[in-house]
């Protein structure tokens, strides 16, 4: 659709239909009356190529407009879009992304310059899904990271931007709706939003404000061994029923002063709450006879069948506070910030537990792949089995980081040679914390009536792997313990040892300098960041809790160079050499040491090493008529100190131990690869072809790790290599788009080759590896324009039935295997400005 208007117009159209958002840096810049076309995703390409262009680094860039235009529910599944960035899913959502190669845990995420903590109580990772998709203005990856940047990432720093009024020269209030349904549950969940800028005061003071809220009903089925093989046999299955329901609420309120040209003042608030309600009903199959089962031979097993039901809220804040001042022939920038994360699980029904009451025979199973149970019928009668045990569990992490920075800039002429100095420093304080309390009741304890026929409802598990039998009631096992003791119940060993409290404090200062002449501009720099480490926790040994502290410091230096050169117009060229350093997760660091037998022990390691990484890219970009753009990049990235689990057993004070797991440094970890990337408006076809729209980009990547152990056979460390956890071979991403007049529709391929997920019991077994098989998901679009002002969407997210599939050494056996179906959307936008 191509449209002539005033330019306060096609901006406020374009950002809500699709559109680029003009920059306006004066007060009065919205009323120049210079016309603009208006060309929906071909307007949403030229601009994210005209800010990857721009930047002295190796970024992707998509803007909030690339975000709506396909059916992603939230900010990790619209990055899965960009080259060398994939999702990793849970319950058929992104979560988490993994940047060429490299694992989630191991890249940063910012929001308006202030890092993002993550809520999750184990880890660094931030789980995107937090970030509903309709509230993000723009989303950016660093993939070489400048020394005025954090350098706490080895992948990428994902760069989350909300909407300021001054993206804007004038006002506009954008209102949205839509219903989802899913496939697998035949339930509908809305959806709605709402984006409000304005500028005040003459157009100096500017505000905006995003809403978003979601409530989604969805399901999930699943048949998992945990990877339960010995050979072609079997130890245990389970088969898995979910109902979870996930809600997110969002708001943004940004607000900008600018009195006049070079001296602005801002505030960017971001509050964003996700709530995951999920009932997981299964039926468990261990302690067979024999040992293991041989596909399709009957033997005699326990059933179980198990209950989980909890609700956990993860809130995440941020605020920041700025200003920029022109003192002369400096710039001034000024930053002071505040995050929090946190996860609040209330009293969980972690597990209530029913078990046969007796072992069933003719107990088999066929289809190592997605295994398909064969039991008698009693194995589905509520009444072969009692009550063994509730265990309830409350659960509390937070996450908080402080931080204040100040950067100055200058430019200046040294002859031909123009140059852009900058230096500044930045201190940040940072608390994760940890509490966790865990109760459990016995069947004797719970007395009464044990017959798991008192404790169902009434009707059957809709599963179609098979049965699983009647669901469970979780208000009817609450029920059963509201009432008992709660301090005799309370598990003193498990509700102390994952408490901890550590402190992260950094304190970094850089300096940069870029130099530009004719077709060159080479930025070089250096940043230093110092940090001090202290962490508490405990051992726990029996009923013994015994408090442990541990505290140390230490300084990187981290020197940068990058080089441009621009052979033509359109053509660039780009070299970088870069160093990072990110620390071990806090689980890992935490110094506590769990007993759990005489001979087992699970130990936190507060000494390890942060990875460091010595980066080096190479590449070529091309512009191709303003909206459309090939590269393709060379990297490679030699990495210290690679952190993964081990077991002592055997060695030391562990000598005399079976399992002793704890966290150790690798010697070394590589990881190289190649990413291209193609897409352009295909204008030169005749019509109705010219409408056409493709993009093509992928990443092939190889990487290799040593991990090792000590064998008490050989006396002494065995290593072997692996290839880094989450890194997929290949990863690519197809679009086929097509607008003419008030249509634009775009079909998305995402694709990933299988990865490690993780190593099994015994690291140096490649046997146990746990794998996720290939992964290919295809999602849909359409909008049509009914007027300037209202735009209808349909949307299919997973057209294709994509399942989730973990397979243990070889394919033929499942460790997990998922399935959620197609969710479809209908939703309408209007726009008022």
């Amino acid at each position: 659709m191509k449209t002539q208007l005033t330019s306060l117009a096609a901006a406020a159209l374009a950002l809500a239909h699709g559109g680029a958002a003009l920059a306006a840096d004066a007060p009065d810049a919205s009323l120049a009356a210079t016309s603009v076309v208006i060309t929906g995703q071909r307007a949403v390409l030229a601009k994210s190529i005209a800010a990857q262009d721009k930047a002295d680094n190796i970024r992707n860039v998509l803007s909030s407009d690339d975000i709506g235009n396909l059916p992603d529910k939230n900010a990790a599944e619209a990055l899965a879009r960009m080259p060398g960035v994939s999702v990793q899913r849970d319950q058929g959502e992104g979560r988490y992304v993994t940047v060429r190669g490299l694992g989630p845990d191991l890249n940063a995420v910012t929001i308006n310059g202030a890092l993002v903590p993550s809520p999750e109580a184990s880890r660094r990772a931030v789980a995107l899904d937090v970030l509903p998709a309709g509230l993000v203005r723009s989303l950016e990856v660093s993939k070489t990271l400048l020394p005025e940047q954090d350098a706490n990432s080895l992948g990428g720093t994902v760069e989350v931007k909300s909407l300021s009024a001054f993206d804007l020269p004038g006002s506009l209030l954008s209102v949205h709706g839509a219903v989802s349904r899913d496939q697998n549950t035949q339930q509908d969940s809305p959806n709605a939003g709402l984006l409000w800028a304005s500028r005040f005061g003459g157009g100096k003071f500017g505000v905006a404000l995003g809403l978003s809220g979601e409530k989604r009903k969805f399901g999930s089925d699943n048949v998992e061994t945990g990877g339960a093989w010995d050979g072609e046999r079997l130890g245990g299955v389970e088969l898995r029923d979910y109902l979870p329901v996930r809600e997110r609420r969002a708001a943004a309120l940004n607000l900008d002063y600018r009195p006049q040209a070079g001296n602005s003042w801002f505030l960017r608030s971001f509050l964003s709450r996700f709530s995951d309600d999920e009932v997981r009903d299964r039926l468990t199959v261990s302690n067979v006879s024999g040992g293991t089962l041989t596909e399709g031979t009957p033997a005699s097993a326990r059933l179980e069948r198990r209950l989980r039901q909890r609700k956990y809220t993860q809130e995440v804040q941020s605020l920041v506070l700025g200003t920029q001042q022109k003192l002369g022939d400096w710039q001034l920038d000024a930053q002071a910030g505040r995050s929090k994360a946190d996860e609040d699980t209330p009293e969980a029904l972690n597990d209530g537990r029913f078990r046969g009451n007796a072992n069933f025979p003719g107990i088999s199973f066929t289809n190592g792949q997605r295994p398909a149970l064969q039991a008698p019928a009693s194995a589905y009668d509520p009444a072969s089995y009692s009550l063994n045990a509730i265990t309830l569990q409350q659960r509390y992490s937070e996450d908080t980081e402080h931080h204040l920075r100040l950067d100055l800039a200058h430019e200046f002429a040294l002859g031909e040679l123009r140059s852009h100095m900058k230096f500044g420093a930045k201190t940040s304080r940072r608390e994760k914390s940890n509490d966790t309390n865990q109760w459990s009741y016995s069947a004797k304890a719970v007395g009464g009536a044990l017959s798991m026929a008192g404790f169902v409802q009434g009707h059957e598990l809709d599963y179609p792997f098979g049965r699983i039998g009647a669901a469970l009631d979780p208000a009817a096992i609450r029920a059963r313990v509201a009432g008992l003791d709660r301090a005799a119940a309370r598990l003193a060993t498990e509700s102390a040892i994952n408490d901890f409290t550590l402190h992260e404090d950094i304190d970094a200062a850089y300096f940069q300098n870029t130099v530009s002449q004719d077709d060159w501009r080479l930025l070089a720099g250096v940043r230093a960041e110092h940090t001090a480490f202290e962490a508490h926790g405990v051992r726990a040994s029996g009923s013994s809790i015994t408090p442990l502290e541990r505290k140390r410091s230490y300084t990187n230096w981290l020197p940068s160079l990058q080089l441009r050169y621009d052979v033509d117009r359109d053509t660039s060229l780009r070299a970088a050499w870069t160093h990072s350093v990110v620390r071990a997760n806090f689980s890992q660091l935490a110094p506590g040491i769990a007993l759990a037998s005489a001979t087992e022990a699970t130990i936190g390691n507060p000494d390890l090493a942060p990875l460091k990484s010595h980066n080096f890219d190479l590449g070529a970009e091309r512009m191709i008529g303003g909206d459309g753009a090939v590269s393709a990049y060379l990297f490679y990235k030699d990495i210290k100190n690679f952190t993964y689990t081990t077991n002592l057993a055997g060695s030391g004070q562990w000598a005399g131990y079976t399992s002793a797991t704890t966290y150790a440094n690798g010697d070394m970890a590589k990881v190289k690869g190649i990413e291209l990337s193609w897409q352009q408006p295909l204008r030169m076809l005749p019509a109705p072809f010219n409408g056409l729209l493709v993009g093509v980009n992928g990443a092939l990547t190889d990487s290799r790790a040593n991990v090792a152990r000590y064998d008490s056979k050989a006396g002494a460390m065995v290593a072997r290599r692996i290839a880094m956890p989450g890194q997929s071979d290949r990863v690519m991403n197809l679009m086929l788009g097509y607008e003419a007049g008030p249509v634009s529709t775009r079909v998305a391929l995402n694709y990933k080759s299988p990865y490690l997920l993780e190593l099994g019991a015994d690291i140096l077994n490649g046997s146990q590896d746990r794998m996720v098989d290939t992964q290919k998901q295809v999602d849909f679009s359409l909008a049509w324009h009914i007027s300037k002002a209202v735009q209808l969407n349909f949307d299919v997210a997973n057209v294709n039935n994509e399942k989730y599939y973990v397979y243990q050494g070889v394919k033929a056996h499942n460790a997990q295997y998922e399935q959620y179906g197609r969710t479809y959307k209908l939703g309408l936008k209007a726009s008022f400005f």
